[in-house]
């Protein structure tokens, strides 16, 4: 389909052993093992380069942003263009109607940025919002469609205030990949026809804007089609030359709006005056040890940051280094160490600017030590409560749903300055409701429908522009030295958390190079069941697992990790084999 003659495909690297705890016998199995191997789709290979690089969700991005890093442009330049030509291409999983959280890394002064590009919900709405007439949560499926789930899009504000700050390039220069593709067309990948084939968001076929744009004189279109965007290539044009006040505050503002509230299925509340209000937040990082590293990520209301730097913490004194990859008793552990921290995300985490959520306490050295006790080494704990961190409140369990139509872009300028951005409209093909040529995001569904359980307030219910609370986990992992080591995230809903999680591990606990530990089959847990990834090597702990107490489920787990490793002075670039992505550098 596209050829990439640029593209190194250089054969993986063996592992280096750096850990010196571990037993001499222990090094004698490292050094001939070979990491299991998912078994189920092509592998990829390591992608090396000397200066920068960018790995997106589609190839038509990842050029996008290599063509910015080409003229000179910053690592936020590039990741603006592919993100913009991501929603064009990958209209599913993000755009201009969704939001983002981003991390920047300023290579020369040292300091990590944060930008919270999370939707909003609108002034109007009310703990109720997603309450039939008995009082009673919604289906999930008849809250997801339609104006009623549709927050207000963050995406543009946190690109805009990026680029205020660290952008190189004219602010037009970077839409022109993507309003040129959207004019002259680009071709339909596989995975956009197999989710169109899937019909699991009714709203494609309910809605006419959404439903001509995808089914075209009544055909739905097919890998290897060539489809255009005049539309989007307008907005686009609009936003290049006047701004993103033309989004905010203009004719696509009015537009939006509109579409939200007289939405034939399900209408909104979503006003102008929700649209002109909104703006993007620089918020503190957080971050934790882990090793001899430093892991950082998104504040709330991401739960993803304070998430992964938990079960990572807790799982410090098994030293998971002594295991080899993916092994019955490291995955165990993992498991259990996840566990723990989804109790404490449903209980706790939510938008900080409403609710009082106890970062700190969640993240303090005693409370996660207290934690990592509880796990049993030969048993499955079952499901774990949450924890009691210090300044906690007395707050009831969420029960919202996160889908996986997310994706990631990671970035690397000559400078050395690093991008790590989640992006997402929520739901596949988001609330269905299609404005110019972009999908609006359902992510008000990420509140939990039910504002109270037990008599309790949920930290996470709907309130007047409050942000929902996401699993977004762009990550960045420092050096004792404070030099970049690791930058890297997924799409995945809520499983996100997961897969970051076993994408470090991979990589400074066994020694992996990133592509080798984004291949590695996936295992997810929830504080629910233990699942293991469909047509993988990993299926064959299954037994041993259930023999420890775990109810095991069995099935895809399209996780979509990007990566990009900084060692010995190179960069290497990983993109999931389980999707479209590209890593690319020079």
């Amino acid at each position: 389909m596209i050829h990439h003659s640029i593209l190194l495909r250089l054969s993986t690297l063996a592992f280096i052993v750096t850990h010196l705890f571990i037993s001499e016998t222990a090094l004698a199995k490292r050094e001939i093992r070979e990491p299991e191997a998912a078994t189920g789709f092509n592998q990829k290979k390591a992608v090396f380069s000397d200066q920068y690089m960018v790995v997106a969700a589609n190839p038509y991005a990842s050029k996008a942003g290599l063509a910015m890093l080409d003229k000179g442009g910053s690592a936020v330049d590039a990741a603006i263009a592919a993100q913009l030509v991501l929603s064009l291409v990958e209209p599913q999983s993000s755009g201009l109607g969704g939001g983002t959280f981003m991390l920047h890394w300023h290579n020369e002064k040292q300091k990590l940025t944060t930008f919270d590009g999370r939707e909003t919900a609108p002034q109007n709405a009310t703990s109720e919002l997603f309450l039939d007439k008995n009082g009673k949560p919604l289906k999930w499926s008849d809250a997801v469609v339609g104006g009623k789930s549709v927050g207000v899009p963050g995406l543009l504000a946190a690109l805009n205030k990026a680029h205020e700050q660290f952008g190189v390039l004219p602010w037009k220069v970077l839409f022109q990949p993507a309003i040129e593709l959207a004019e002259t067309g680009f071709i339909v990948s596989q995975r956009l026809e197999k989710l169109l084939g899937m019909n699991f968001n009714p709203g494609i076929h309910l809605l006419p804007e959404i439903k001509n744009y995808f089914s075209p004189n009544g055909i739905t279109i097919k890998a290897g089609d060539t489809l255009k965007n005049p539309k989007l290539a307008k907005a686009l044009h609009s936003i290049a030359e006047d701004g993103v006040e033309v989004f905010y505050q203009g004719w696509i503002a009015k537009k939006i709006v509109e579409k939200v509230q007289k939405s034939a299925i399900s209408p909104g509340l979503l006003s102008l005056d929700d649209m002109k209000s909104y703006h993007a937040i620089e918020r503190a990082s957080v971050c934790g040890p882990y090793h001899q590293y430093k892991i950082c990520g998104m504040a709330p209301p991401s739960s993803g940051g304070i998430s992964v730097i938990q079960i990572l913490a807790q799982l410090q004194s098994f030293e998971l280094a002594q295991y080899p990859p993916n092994s019955l008793h490291a995955i165990h552990l993992l498991t259990q160490s996840s566990r723990l921290a989804f109790a404490d995300r449903n209980k706790y985490i939510a938008d900080s600017d409403f609710v009082s959520v106890p970062v700190k306490g969640l993240l303090a050295e005693d409370y996660l030590a207290k934690r990592a006790a509880l796990i049993n080494e030969k048993r499955d704990m079952g499901q774990a409560a949450a924890g009691s961190p210090h300044n906690s409140l007395v707050l009831a369990n969420d029960n919202a749903i996160e889908r996986p139509s997310t994706t990631h872009l990671v970035v690397v300028d000559k400078q050395g300055n690093a991008i790590s951005m989640t992006s997402s409209i929520e739901n596949g093909f988001g609330s269905a409701l299609m404005v110019q040529g972009f999908i609006l995001n359902n992510q008000l569904t990420d509140f939990s429908l039910a504002p109270k359980r037990d008599g309790k307030w949920v930290a996470n219910r709907v309130e007047p522009l409050k942000r929902p609370r996401s699993s977004m986990a762009p990550m960045m992992v420092f050096n004792e030295d404070n030099s970049l080591r690791l930058i890297l995230g997924a799409p995945g809903g809520s499983r996100i958390i997961n897969y970051v999680a076993q994408t470090i591990i991979g990589v400074l606990d066994w020694q992996l190079n990133v592509q080798q530990a984004i291949n590695l089959p996936k295992v997810t847990n929830r504080n629910y069941v233990t699942t293991l990834e469909l047509d993988t090597d990993v299926v064959k702990l299954k037994p041993a697992l259930e023999a420890r107490g775990h109810t095991v489920k069995i099935r895809a787990l399209n996780s979509g990790v990007h990566a990009i490793e900084v060692s010995k002075g190179k960069l290497v670039g990983g993109a999931d084999p389980r999707r479209e992505g590209l890593a690319l550098g020079r």
